[in-house]
């Protein structure tokens, strides 16, 4: 079992894209488990096994669109982080971490540690969703996974939820792991993992064959999926 950590990786850069280049990541999690933590079995389940397939063939990450909300999620990022900082706890950063204890690799991008139990996740969100979250002080069903998925990579004791949303208070829910959920997610990308070995391995079974293929060169361009 080793938890590997790469404090140095600034999240969106080429060198974090190439340390997660065909690694099954906790902000991907949900794309293979469903909300009542059954294995997934669905069209976004299948993209994500042939994107993680074709980068572990690769090597390469396709660039994917940078919108308004996520533009200002950076910038939030950053702002909660620092108001965590001064009221709650100093926080380090961490640019990416992975854990193989499981026979393969789940990696998770938290957005700081704080000391040696805790970790924070920070959420820039729409008024409508802050006031919400607000109102219920409950953690939001769309970010349970990661979270559980983050605590169960770093095996970290607990995570601050953190909901930020400039001009409405900032929340900070404290988040433990929870077995039941960390277990489903562990059957699912057990098997989400075979079935990504077994695309690699019909890639390379196409590539033995005698079909008609002819090599190309990737070139290097701006683009937008």
């Amino acid at each position: 079992m080793t938890i590997t950590y790469h404090p140095d990786l600034i999240q969106g850069t080429e060198a974090w894209l190439a340390a997660r280049c065909g690694l099954l990541t906790a902000s991907e999690m949900k794309l293979i488990i469903t909300p009542t933590l059954k294995v997934a079995n669905n069209d976004k389940e299948r993209a994500h096994v042939w994107e993680l397939a074709s980068q572990r063939i690769t090597r390469y990450v396709e660039p994917s669109y940078i919108g308004d909300d996520m533009l200002r999620g950076m910038e939030d990022e950053v702002d909660a982080r620092a108001l965590y900082h001064e009221h709650y706890a100093p926080v380090e950063h961490m640019g990416f971490i992975t854990n193989d204890r499981w026979g393969f690799t789940i990696g998770g991008s938290p957005d700081g540690l704080v000391g040696d139990d805790g970790l924070i996740e920070c959420k820039s969100r729409r008024q409508k969703y802050q006031i919400e979250t607000l109102a219920s002080l409950a953690m939001p069903d769309d970010y349970w996974i990661q979270v559980q998925t983050l605590l169960l990579v770093t095996e970290r004791a607990w995570c601050d939820f953190i909901s930020y949303s400039g001009g409405l208070p900032m929340v900070t829910l404290r988040v433990l792991p929870d077995e039941k959920v960390q277990a489903a997610i562990v059957e699912a990308a057990t098997a989400f993992e075979e079935r990504v070995a077994l695309r690699v391995a019909q890639y390379r079974d196409t590539l033995a064959s005698s079909a008609r293929l002819i090599p190309t060169e990737r070139k290097d361009r701006q683009e937008i999926f």
